[in-house]
């Protein structure tokens, strides 16, 4: 028998999967507990449209992703950091720190954990670090640290 899971089940498959199950399983077991739908016409109708616009939001998060990272190529954004003994840069300007910037100059909301730095920055000047926007789709952009 051919049914839709609703949720992941173990042996059987994830959320979302048509398989093809023992009747007496999918009646006793799959459809009893709301595991399951039988998969007729409509039922699959629906998943194959729900699978379609999943796709299509899928798309267009990454059409999103790419063009952001476009805009947002070979930027500049500017931190300032507290000047400790002899002009050196007090601590370490960290991801956060970068984050913020970034939201502030490009009204974009970034979370730390998306940001990689090349190496830790303890001095002033100019850094490169990534911004991951999307699954493959990364923006290469500078950091000019400057004394506050």
């Amino acid at each position: 028998m051919k049914v839709i899971l609703k949720e992941d089940v173990k042996g059987s498959g994830k959320k979302g999967d048509l398989v093809n199950v023992a009747d007496g399983y999918a009646k006793n077991f799959l459809l009893k507990k709301g595991l399951a739908v039988a998969a007729d016409a409509q039922a699959v109708n629906e998943k194959n449209a729900k699978d379609a616009a999943a796709a299509h939001h899928a798309q267009v998060a990454l059409d999103n992703a790419k063009e952001t990272a476009k805009r947002l190529a070979d930027q500049t954004v500017t931190v300032t950091a507290k000047a400790g003994e002899k002009g050196k840069l007090f601590g370490k300007v960290t991801a956060k720190e970068i984050a913020a910037a970034v939201e502030k100059a490009f009204d974009l909301e970034v979370n730390k954990k998306k940001i990689t730095l090349a190496q830790d920055i303890k001095s002033f000047g100019t850094f490169s670090f990534e911004l991951k926007l999307h699954t493959g789709v990364v923006a290469k952009m500078l950091v000019n640290v400057v004394e506050e």
